[in-house]
């Protein structure tokens, strides 16, 4: 790697990648990989994704892969090409959402570079993509994109936690900041749960009609904008100062869905597997050898769990 022409922050990151990885693989049980071994010090490497939604209905479209299956978004490394697809599916009257991706995932199939703006964030942030996008490499799920996400947000963020618990102490401010946004996802999640159910019950009533049924969601997302300013004054970081600046809709909500909607079902897992990231990627491994969707999968087992042990809590 050529460092010589990065400030002095930019080189102790760059540093940190490789105790990243080692991290990962040894005591997290994530697999090893020649990913980020490069880096591109010409270009942001941007990644914008299109997504897609009816507007009365909280699905996402999705696009067929051979190698990943059925994926909820498209990716561009060209905003133009970015636009013209959503140009397109405005047309179709959907609700769309162009979002931007710091990193990206070819699942192992070629070596993937670590992209500058990693190295000029935060260290955190740094540690929670490395760990979020060797987890798809580790785990990758065709076809559902809910659990990948939601699994690779999980483990991003716990494994992060772990890696500057053990790497700088539990009262280093990395480790401060890694458990606030833990804290944080939390708050959020919950929040977005809600959302999420009250627009499902709008759109599953077949006796309101399209117009109305648009024109009541108008008043849910003013609401929830409402409420969330009030989440976000008990929030202790700044991770999603950003949520709904530019307007709600459908391709929006479920974009964020994918990574936060269910937060609290993989935490609930991870606890049942002793807090351990190994075992936990050792049964979802074992789960998705079995058909059917996982998530589903995951509060089906979670219900068992709660029979046969009824003070645990799902």
């Amino acid at each position: 790697m050529q460092q010589d022409s990065l400030p002095a922050a930019e080189k102790r990151r760059l540093s940190l990648v490789s105790r990243i990885k080692e991290f990962g693989e040894n005591e997290l049980g994530l697999k090893k990989s020649d990913n980020y071994e490069t880096i591109n010090l010409k270009d942001q490497s941007t990644v914008y994704t299109v997504s897609a939604s009816p507007k009365d209905k909280l699905a996402l479209v999705t696009w067929w892969f051979p190698v990943a299956g059925h994926v909820p978004y498209l990716g561009f490394f060209d905003r133009e090409a970015a636009r013209r697809e959503r140009d397109g599916l405005l047309a179709k009257d959907l609700d769309t959402f162009v979002g931007r991706a710091e990193a990206y995932s070819t699942l192992g199939w070629f070596k993937d570079p670590l992209s500058l703006n990693l190295i000029q964030g935060s260290d955190l942030n740094l540690v929670e993509t490395i760990f979020h996008e060797m987890t798809h490499t580790t785990l990758y799920v065709k076809g559902q994109g809910e659990f990948n996400e939601g699994l690779a947000q999980l483990i991003g963020k716990r494994g992060a936690l772990l890696f500057f618990e053990q790497t700088f102490g539990p009262s280093h401010p990395a480790t401060l900041e890694a458990r606030d946004s833990i804290t944080d996802e939390v708050l959020f999640s919950t929040f977005l749960v809600s959302l999420l159910a009250e627009l499902d019950a709008l759109y599953k009533d077949e006796q309101l009609p399209y117009a109305l049924k648009l024109s009541e969601r108008e008043k849910i997302f003013a609401r929830h904008l409402e409420k969330f300013n009030r989440v976000k004054g008990l929030m202790r970081t700044s991770r999603f100062a950003n949520f709904g600046q530019a307007g709600l809709n459908n391709a929006y909500l479920m974009s964020v869905g994918l990574y936060h909607r269910h937060f609290s079902l993989f935490e609930t897992v991870l606890a049942q597997k002793g807090n351990s990231i190994k075992d936990l990627l050792l049964f979802f491994r074992n789960l998705s050898e079995e058909e059917g969707n996982l998530i589903d999968r995951s509060r089906e087992w979670l219900s068992l769990q709660n029979v046969r042990n009824p003070g645990v809590s799902s």
